[in-house]
């Protein structure tokens, strides 16, 4: 980096922390806060949604080069103003201290113990590119909702989006309410470096760990989103083709550019044919065309589209059978649009780089297995995935594929849903992620939870034994605690 250059990124940190400590200010003066605040700030963000969801679905269409106009009304807007909603409506229950019990006698002479959740000051938001507006603002609600100031970092690879939500953000909030920061990696950087009260990253499991890294030389809280391979178990009993549609429209959303997108199938020996059979056909007739094809995502960028490629290259020179399903038979490698058909893998194995790496498109590798626990063996001898999923109709097998293995989270006979289900937390467990938003479990995430206990008039001290000179009180208190 030239001398210009790192004054310009000294600049920018400046910027940042004098930006952290103007929020932090108002936090600590504005306290304490009511709730009809915190209410009227996600109203705010509802409203900015709905007032300019078009403009930043048209955005993102831009950013990505093609991205379907619905898609993002469903995935980026209206889902996160329905985070928004969730939130005020559950928050003041959210709120509400937890009375705790103190030891006997205490209570009968009138100690009491409670836990508050209070705001925890400023917490960062690290936002990628594939949701850019849902990951974004949907951990904003809650932030909001516990109470907090909000400073975001979306990602510099959906620019227009990230200028947007910045000109926006300024419009309906003041900047030591919730501000928007935009820039490249050195402005990431730097902005996960920074004192905050709590740091939320959603992105890869190699960046996260840099994120967490950079958040403790401050001793900041971090959530983190990684990602990772999410799996898909398909039963002897599983209804192939109902399954293989689900699995399509999981993979095919985005163009596979989701985090909890079906990573690879393991599936029966004897039902290989049927289970791809299912996601091929199901693929097809959603989408009969591919490059004129609004629904249909492009990859966000040049770089990512070359690593798909060369994940397929390499699984195929290692001996993979490469299912490419293209049923207008499209000329993909002359249209210069970066859209991928869906492409199935059979017969790979963990030499591949596709079964090293999170896809993030729509590639798929399906893996076979003679028994059940053959499948549930290999998920655990790999690292724990930030989605599980499990097709089919064997009570007692289901129960066993959730018993046995650990993930983030698990939807039953179809894929990706949990995560859209507001009373559910979100969140990984080792390198797919830590922490967890959503339901009251985010809302405490971003809360501080202050034990507080109140003493009685009575000298509890000298009951307890606790007052010197120790003696015989002392040795009785000690004797009844452990009686």
């Amino acid at each position: 980096m030239s001398e210009r250059e790192n004054d310009m990124a000294d600049d920018r940190r400046a910027e940042q922390e004098a930006l952290l400590d103007r929020q932090r200010a108002a936090f600590t003066a504005s306290r304490p806060e009511p709730m009809s605040q915190r209410k009227d700030r996600i109203r705010r963000a509802i409203a900015l949604l709905k007032d300019h969801g078009e403009d930043l679905c048209k955005a993102m269409s831009a950013d990505f080069g093609n991205r379907s106009m619905a898609q993002s009304m469903l995935t980026d807007i209206a889902s996160t103003v329905g985070a928004g909603k969730s939130a005020l409506a559950q928050m003041d229950k959210w709120a509400r201290p937890d009375k705790r019990k103190v030891q006997f006698p205490l209570g009968l002479l009138g100690a009491r113990a409670e836990v508050r959740y209070e705001p925890k000051g400023v917490i960062g938001i690290l936002s990628p590119w594939n949701f850019p507006v849902n990951l974004a603002f949907g951990p904003l609600m809650q932030v909001l909702a516990a109470g907090n100031r909000a400073m975001i970092k979306p990602s510099e690879f959906t620019e227009r989006t990230s200028e947007l939500m910045a000109q926006l953000t300024a419009e309906y909030f003041a900047p030591e309410e919730v501000a928007v920061i935009t820039g490249g990696p050195e402005v990431a950087a730097a902005f996960s470096s920074l004192p905050f009260d709590h740091l939320v990253f959603t992105g890869s499991t190699a960046t996260g760990r840099r994120v967490m890294q950079a958040a403790a030389e401050n001793l900041v809280p971090v959530t983190l989103e990684l990602g990772g391979k999410s799996p898909v178990i398909m039963g002897r009993s599983a209804d192939f083709a109902k399954a293989g549609e689900r699995i399509a429209i999981g993979k095919m959303m985005n163009a596979g550019q989701i985090c909890l997108a079906p990573d690879y199938l393991i599936v029966p020996e004897d039902k290989e044919h049927e289970a791809v059979a299912g996601v091929t056909s199901a693929a097809s007739a959603m989408y009969p065309r591919l490059l004129d094809n609004d629904d249909y995502a492009s990859i966000v960028s040049d770089r990512h589209f070359e690593r798909l490629q060369g994940l397929v290259a390499d699984a195929r020179g290692k001996g993979a059978e490469v299912i490419e399903v293209n049923p207008a038979g499209e000329d993909f490698a002359n249209a210069n649009q970066r859209k991928m058909p869906l492409t199935v893998l059979r017969g790979v194995d963990d030499s591949m780089s596709v079964m090293q790496e999170e896809i993030f498109g729509p590639v798929l590798p399906v893996m076979t297995y003679k028994a059940v626990g053959d499948a549930i063996d290999y998920v655990n001898e790999h690292d724990r995935p930030l989605g599980l999923y499990y097709f089919g109709e064997d009570a007692g097998e289901q129960e066993q594929v959730l018993t046995r293995t650990i993930s983030g989270g698990v939807t039953t006979n179809d894929v990706v849903f949990h995560v859209s289900m507001e009373d559910l937390p979100f969140g990984g467990v080792g390198p797919s992620g830590m922490g967890s938003y959503h339901a009251i479990e985010g809302f405490r995430e971003f809360s501080h939870a202050r034990a507080v206990y109140h003493q009685p008039k009575i000298d509890i001290a000298k009951l307890a034994g606790l007052k010197p000179p120790y003696g015989a009180a002392t040795e009785k208190a000690a004797a009844r605690s452990m009686k």
